[in-house]
């Protein structure tokens, strides 16, 4: 997975931010590792060539790129929490909670639900990243074997 630093940092910077050695350290961190990556393995991976770089702050960065919309978050089956890069167009998962598989979702598949949002309840959400957790073809195939 790669990234544009370029485009990032002028998105940051329109919004009034810096790109901090930490942020670009975590960033590439993220992009190096590939999709779906835990805070726990971008603490591991910045550590090692950041070793001062606390715990605390990779969070902090993690975060913040993920409100700055650089980043999205995937609630992983087992509950744990994931980073990926976040694309042009915003994507969903389908999570298996029975092998963890993940599936991406188009954005467009959500556009009636948010229209029935605004619609019913004059309520106009922002959707930027949703996981939606069951039970994939193949483990419902085998489970039913």
């Amino acid at each position: 997975m790669s990234h544009n630093t370029a485009e990032i940092n002028r998105q940051l910077r329109k919004a009034g931010f810096r790109v901090t050695p930490q942020r670009q350290l975590i960033l590439d961190a993220v992009c190096q590792l590939g999709e779906h990556v835990t805070p726990e393995a971008v603490y591991d991976h910045v550590h090692r060539i950041a070793p001062t770089l606390s715990r605390a702050t990779v969070y902090r960065v993690l975060h913040f790129l993920t409100e700055q919309r650089v980043l999205a978050m995937v609630y992983m089956a087992d509950g744990r929490l994931a980073y990926e890069m976040s694309g042009p167009e915003p994507h969903h998962h389908l999570v298996c909670r029975s092998c963890d598989g993940l599936l991406e979702l188009p954005h467009s598949v959500l556009r009636s639900f948010r229209r029935a949002m605004e619609s019913q309840y004059d309520f106009e959400i922002d959707v930027s990243h949703l996981s939606f957790f069951g039970q994939c073809t193949d483990c419902r195939d085998s489970a039913g074997a």
